[in-house]
């Protein structure tokens, strides 16, 4: 019985079967649009416009960037100029209320009437008996001479809205201003400030619930008060107030004709923020105290009611006033706007050129890589015959030149090949027929020691002898790392043939510790360094020689010590050694006959070192002239030798 699928079962493997199309042609259509997937000319057209359009962009941000910058830096300046010299007007404002108070300091009546004794300064006896004293004309006179002088003062001065003067017992005198109520003025707030900072001229700002007012009725917010306290030269007390009432408007005409771009202004506020001066539709009411950064001047931005605005500022130190610029941020960008509609044109038309441009190009560039292509398949299947190619002078028509001498050459290389396998094969028999030769030398000399110890020649037995195995350890059969133990032994053979020829001489001693003896050296590392000791210093010098050779562990390190008590060297020359032995290889390179001789040994030992072990490992030379060189070699401890460098049972055994 064969069960169909129901419908609903159809529509679900037919959903599912939908669903794993799309996912494949979506991932084939992705895979499609990587730039190494798609064809080369669309390659080059989208490398091409890459190459108009970034640069363009990149070109236009940078001048929408500087344009910002230098407008900002611009309006920054011209607005600190603005500030600046509405700050300037305010301080010569102050700075000539601050000379009328010395100027009517300087007045004798004024002085005399500050200077009147208070029963704090007497007791009351004596000041009951100068009030009867008193000539009631005489006091008249002066007073009326004081007001004289502060009407003066006003009419010369019409910004002053009034002067006052109190003296410590808390008499006034002043032609425009009087108390609200019978309370003494020396209890006022301004006073006590005043009086706090003795003869320092104070900027008090806008007044608030003063116990004074003036015949024209100003308000609080309509005058500005200054003050300066009269002190006794002698004792420093303060002996009374000046203060002095300055109209706002001469305050306002100094910032009131400043205008900021479109509308912008300038304000003043004091020291706790308070506005001294703004005009009559502020884009801000009051500025807080801790929106300004620290220092005398600055700029800052701040949001209040969903609008950015930006803050210019300059401190006074002289009234402790902030001169404050205030303008929308929006108004420093209008000229930006003009220059970014020029950069946006420029690169539209840049990729419009770019796009038609890069169309021909790629078309070009393309269409014979193409035709190489072709011939590169070709020539995968085995045929290296030459291509066809136009006349283009271009890097194209070189590529396909080039394509053709490659050909040619790869069937030159071919051949050459086959002739260098050839002759690989006959140098590796060469090679294998070579090596008899040092095993055919030693096992001789290995004969001719035995026939002289058989007809009784014991110092040629014993030299021959000592030279087989300086020559099969100097072998190792190919070996760079032999045991300590077999380096000895290769270095006492070589001292007994030296001692046959020099005798007494020559004298050796060797201080090796049994549990060294089984590290793995370098190979032929001492022989050279004997020499040398032998060769130009105990030869050199009147007597019997001799040489001490020792090994020891330092610092996880092996050090193997050759000294000898010869000639020595001179400062010049030891120098000279250590110069070379810093750079081994090159010293070597560069060896001239003369030097070879001296030092080659030395500098060969120091270049397999250091090509060995690295900077860290190589040879220490101390030396005296006359009392002989003590060469150190400085070589890593090697218990195990790697797999690569290991030597077999054999070989081994053989060097033992």
């Amino acid at each position: 019985m064969i069960i169909m699928p129901s419908n609903k079962e159809r529509s679900k493997r037919s959903r599912s079967w939908s669903r794993r199309t799309i996912r494949s042609n979506f991932r084939n259509g992705i895979r499609r649009l990587r730039l190494r997937n798609m064809p080369l000319r669309y390659q080059l057209m989208l490398l091409f416009l890459l190459f108009a359009i970034v640069p363009s962009v990149g070109l236009g941000l940078l001048v929408n960037w500087t344009v910002e910058r230098v407008v900002e830096r611009q309006v920054e300046g011209h607005t600190m100029q603005l500030i600046g010299k509405v700050n300037e007007a305010l301080n010569s404002k102050m700075e000539n209320l601050q000379n009328m108070t010395y100027l009517i300091a300087f007045d004798p009546d004024i002085d005399a009437f500050m200077h009147e004794k208070t029963p704090s300064d007497d007791d009351a006896g004596i000041a009951t008996m100068k009030n009867k004293n008193t000539n009631a004309e005489t006091e008249q006179n002066r007073l009326y001479g004081i007001k004289q002088t502060l009407q003066g003062f006003t009419t010369l001065y019409p910004e002053i809205a009034g002067i006052v003067l109190v003296n410590a017992s808390g008499d006034y005198i002043s032609n425009e201003m009087y108390p609200r109520a019978e309370q003494s003025l020396i209890q006022e707030n301004w006073y006590q400030k005043a009086s706090a900072n003795p003869g320092i001229f104070m900027v008090l700002g806008q007044p608030k619930e003063r116990n004074l007012t003036t015949h024209v009725r100003y308000k609080d917010d309509e005058i500005v008060s200054v003050a300066r306290s009269i002190t006794d030269e002698a004792s420093g007390r303060v002996r009374g107030v000046i203060m002095i009432d300055l109209k706002l408007r001469s305050v306002s005409q100094a910032a009131r004709n400043v205008t900021l771009g479109k509308s912008g202004y300038v304000m003043v506020t004091d020291a706790e923020g308070q506005s001294v001066y703004k005009p009559e539709h502020p884009l801000i009411e009051h500025i807080p105290t801790d929106w300004f950064p620290s220092g005398e001047s600055g700029t800052f931005t701040a949001e209040t009611e969903g609008e950015a605005l930006l803050f210019m500022y300059q401190s006074s130190t002289f009234t402790g006033w902030r001169t404050v610029g205030v303008f929308p941020a929006r108004e420093s960008i209008t000229e930006v706007r003009q220059i970014q509609f020029y950069v946006v044109s420029f690169v539209f038309v840049v990729c419009l050129f770019g796009l038609s441009a890069s169309s021909w190009f790629s078309r070009s560039i393309a269409q014979p890589i193409f035709r190489l292509m072709s011939y590169m398949r070709r020539a995968e299947t085995g045929n290296l015959s030459a291509g066809r190619w136009s006349d283009r002078a271009d890097e194209i028509g070189m590529l396909g030149d080039s394509f053709n001498r490659m050909l040619a050459q790869i069937r030159q290389l071919i051949s050459l090949n086959e002739l260098r396998e050839r002759q690989k094969r006959d140098a590796e028999m060469r090679s294998l027929q070579e090596h008899i030769k040092p095993h055919f030398l030693y096992n001789t000399l290995d004969t001719i020691h035995w026939m002289a110890r058989k007809e009784g020649a014991d110092d040629v037995s014993g030299m021959v002898g000592a030279l087989s195995r300086l020559f099969r350890i100097g072998l190792s059969k190919g070996q760079d790392y032999i045991p300590l133990h077999s380096e000895l032994e290769h270095i006492t053979s070589y001292l007994q043939i030296q001692q046959t020829r020099y005798r007494d001489r020559l004298q050796y001693t060797l201080n090796i510790p049994e549990e060294l003896r089984d590290l793995f050296v370098l190979k032929l590392l001492l022989q050279p360094l004997v020499e040398n000791a032998i060769y130009h210093g105990i030869k050199g010098r009147r007597g019997p020689g001799h040489i001490r050779m020792e090994a020891k562990t330092e610092h996880g390190r092996l050090l193997l010590i050759v000294e000898d008590d010869g000639a020595g060297m001179s400062t010049e020359r030891l120098a000279e050694m250590e110069h070379l032995l810093k750079a081994p290889l090159e010293s070597l390179e560069a060896s001239s006959p003369g030097m070879t001789g001296k030092s080659y040994g030395m500098l060969n030992v120091q270049a397999r070192l250091r090509l060995s072990f690295g900077e860290g490992y190589g040879i220490m030379l101390e030396s005296r002239e006359g009392e002989g060189t003590c060469v150190t070699i400085i070589h890593p401890l090697i218990r195990e030798l790697p797999p690569a460098k290991q030597l077999d049972k054999g070989e081994r055994q053989e060097s033992e």
